[in-house]
Formats: C-alpha cells, sequence, structure tokens
C-alpha cells in the first residue's frame, strides 16, 4: 500500500528529502513546552504525533510553521540538495520549503450562505465573497478540489458539509500550491467511520502521487496500523518514536494512556 520514492527509509537521509528536528525547546511565558525534541520526517511518509492534551502537539506545530519562536535546528534538505536551514521563521542556506497545514475543522452556522466556491475563492484570489466568482476562480477552485475527489462540492454551502467533506475542503485549501510538507491537526476528528477510511486512503495516495511528507495529529489509536509509518509518542519531550505496533506496545505508551494496545491487543 505504502510507496516511498526515495529508497529505503533504513539508508538515512541521503537519497530523501527530509524535515529534521533537532533538540527543539520552546519556552511560553516561562513555562517549558517542548524539551529536547529531535526526530526525522522523510518525503512519502506519513507520521503521526500521538499524545495527551497539553503535550505540546500544537506547539511543534507552529514551530515548524515559523509561527512559534525555539532554540535548537529545523532543517529541510531537499532530495539531494543542501540543507536548508530554518529558525524562528528565518531561514539560512536557501528557499523555505512550502509546508501546507490543515487546522482542527472549524465549525460554520449551517444557516450560512457562503458555498465552497465562496469559501475557496476568498481564501486563495481575496475575491470578496459579495461578487459573482470569475469563471478562471471557479475553475481553479474546482481543479484544486478535484486532487481531494471533491469536485462534487464545489456549489455545495460550507454549513452543510459533513465532517469528512469539511476536510476536504481544507485539504484541497492546503494543497493550492502542493507543499514539500503537509501538517494536519487532528483531521480524523469529527468525522464519521466511512469519512475517516476515505481520508486515511486520500492521504496514501496524496503522498504517493506527490511524494509528500505528512504530519498529523491524532487521539483515534486504533488506526494508526493502517495508514502511518511511524508513531511519535509526544509528552513535552518524545517518550517514543517507531513503527505503530512498537510504540503501542511500548511501556511508554501504556504509562502515558493506560492503555495496551499493539501486539498485545486492546483493553
Amino acid at each position: 500500500m505504502r510507496k516511498i520514492k526515495h529508497g529505503k527509509l533504513s539508508a538515512g537521509c541521503e537519497d530523501s528529502c527530509c524535515l529534521k528536528l533537532e533538540a527543539l525547546n520552546v519556552q511560553l511565558q516561562g513555562d517549558s513546552i517542548l524539551e529536547d525534541v529531535s526526530f526525522h520526517l522523510h518525503c512519502g511518509e506519513i507520521v503521526a504525533l500521538i499524545g495527551p492534551n497539553g503535550a505540546g502537539k500544537s506547539t511543534l506545530f507552529r514551530s515548524i510553521l515559523g509561527q512559534t519562536g525555539y532554540r535548537g535546528k529545523i532543517t529541510f534538505s531537499p532530495a539531494g540538495g543542501p540543507a536548508i536551514r530554518l529558525a524562528d521563521g528565518g531561514l539560512t542556506g536557501g528557499t523555505r520549503p512550502l509546508v501546507g497545514y490543515v487546522p482542527q475543522a472549524p465549525s460554520f452556522d449551517r444557516g450560512d450562505p457562503v458555498s465552497v466556491l465562496d469559501f475557496f475563492t476568498a481564501a486563495t484570489a481575496r475575491w470578496p465573497v459579495w461578487l459573482p466568482v470569475p469563471r478562471k476562480y471557479r475553475d481553479r477552485a474546482a481543479a484544486c478540489l478535484a486532487r481531494v475527489h471533491g469536485e462534487d462540492l464545489l456549489d455545495r454551502p460550507m454549513g452543510g458539509l459533513s465532517g469528512g467533506q469539511l476536510q476536504r475542503v481544507l485539504l484541497a485549501l492546503a494543497l493550492e500550491p502542493v507543499p514539500h510538507i503537509l501538517i494536519l491537526d487532528e483531521p480524523l476528528s469529527g468525522v464519521d467511520i466511512e469519512g475517516e477510511h476515505q481520508l486515511l486512503d486520500m492521504l496514501d495516495e496524496l503522498r504517493t502521487q506527490y511524494d509528500l511528507s505528512i504530519f498529523l495529529s491524532t487521539h483515534d489509536f486504533a488506526t494508526l496500523g493502517q495508514f502511518a509509518d511511524k508513531v511519535i509518542l509526544l509528552n513535552r519531550r518524545v517518550l517514543k518514536s517507531g513503527p505503530p505496533d512498537e510504540v503501542l506496545s511500548s511501556p511508554e505508551f501504556y504509562e502515558t494512556f493506560h492503555l495496551r494496545m499493539g501486539k498485545g491487543g486492546a483493553e
């Protein structure tokens, strides 16, 4: 099911693009939020970030996005190219990689007349929602939605979308333009079982088609083995990192969540 275009991950980072965090530390208002966080994220790889509420997951995402200051190093290495260092939102050594971001799904008033087309055009073209949308913007929105098989949503009201449909629209927006790294904050939250399976299949398709690095947070541990290449257990610091079964069956996972999963089954 999973296809890595740049060779086996065990071979290291030499033949693949790689996002690398080294000794990342974040303090906010004197409180330590992240401590000595280090890991690699390769192109074509889906990595799931898990941890209890308050573990620092959103802060970690904001650090990668350049929205939160930090100590340590975040570098991005294109396949076969020199490393690009990101420092507190700045950079040295090259052009900052494109990062697509899907926040936790916002809620919309079901009576809100704003359509998916209006929403998409306002976000990508800054076109006022009260004016008729020109054909070129409509075609652009339809093409972007086609990436996530959501063309039929173009004229639907935002307030009438299901959780899975809303995630498709937000994902299409994050893929315009196609980024190097795609970050999703709790994409399975509020999505029914059918929508969840469709979304996971779509992420697998996107990372294969575009060679994306996909980094997402989730509390749905039961599905990790179906889509994740690697799982990172975070609680201010990285407690455990590795294949889903290895992390879910680890003492660190049990001590954090008091659940027995992975190879030993679930309780």
